[in-house]
């Protein structure tokens, strides 16, 4: 479970993460939507370690910041929402239901990407 998000449910901040890769996952209807992979997200506010990863819909706001390199440092507001994971299995008597924390409706994306002798800032 993501302790820290826990402490400040339903509240919105700004947070930053490594971009790690691309991927999909299969939605409803079977068909495939890209993601995004953060590792290591933090709070701008006094940098503390939030979760180990985190993974997003490759939203319009992904979209914008053009094609993202490995290591690159994502900036964006979000809001941390519970949510329910696990597995259910009735026949079983299986239940292993609990509720974790995500990070929500990212927004104001800004990207900061090292170069080889100085740092890029790229604000959308």
């Amino acid at each position: 479970m993501r302790t820290e998000f826990k402490k400040i449910n339903n509240v919105r901040g700004r947070f930053y993460g490594v971009f790690v890769r691309y991927g999909s996952k299969t939605n409803w209807n079977g068909f495939a939507e890209p993601t995004v992979l953060l590792k290591d997200i933090k709070a701008c506010d006094g940098d503390k370690m939030m979760a180990d990863h985190l993974w997003f819909k490759e939203t319009l706001g992904f979209k914008k910041l053009g094609q993202l390199q490995e290591g690159d440092l994502v900036y964006f507001d979000a809001r941390v929402k519970p949510y329910v994971k696990g597995y259910v299995n009735r026949r079983e008597w299986i239940d292993n239901r609990q509720v974790d924390y995500r990070l929500s409706h990212p927004t104001k994306f800004n990207i900061s990407r090292q170069t080889a002798s100085e740092q890029q800032q790229i604000n959308l």
